[in-house]
């Protein structure tokens, strides 16, 4: 079946869980900036396969953080895009960076 992870020592747990704070509150400030129009999508993805925190980043949560932009219409782009539901920024291809830039400046 499934493999045990080793276990961690409270010292490494509590590293673990400073990393993962970390990174949740840098992916909050980027939503936040693009909410607030101080970063762009462009920049957005420009940050992929740079900045971690960003790459782990759904991006039906980057879409929602677009103003007038909610979980449905976020479904609804994706899914005209081709892009899957649970698709993280770090996976998106070149064409489904493309799709998504042309989507929004037409906007």
């Amino acid at each position: 079946m499934g493999v045990t992870p080793p276990p961690l020592t409270s010292e490494q747990r509590s590293q673990a869980a400073q990393t993962a704070l970390a990174a949740r509150r840098r992916r909050a400030e980027i939503k936040a900036g693009f909410h607030d129009g101080t970063l762009s999508l462009s920049n957005v993805l420009d940050l992929t396969g740079v900045d971690p925190a960003v790459d782990r980043l759904r991006v039906v949560e980057l879409l929602e953080a677009f103003p007038r932009v909610g979980p449905v219409r976020a479904s609804a782009i994706m899914s005209d895009l081709g892009i899957a539901p649970s698709r993280r920024l770090r996976g998106l291809g070149q064409h489904q960076k493309q799709a998504l830039l042309d989507y929004f400046e037409g906007m």
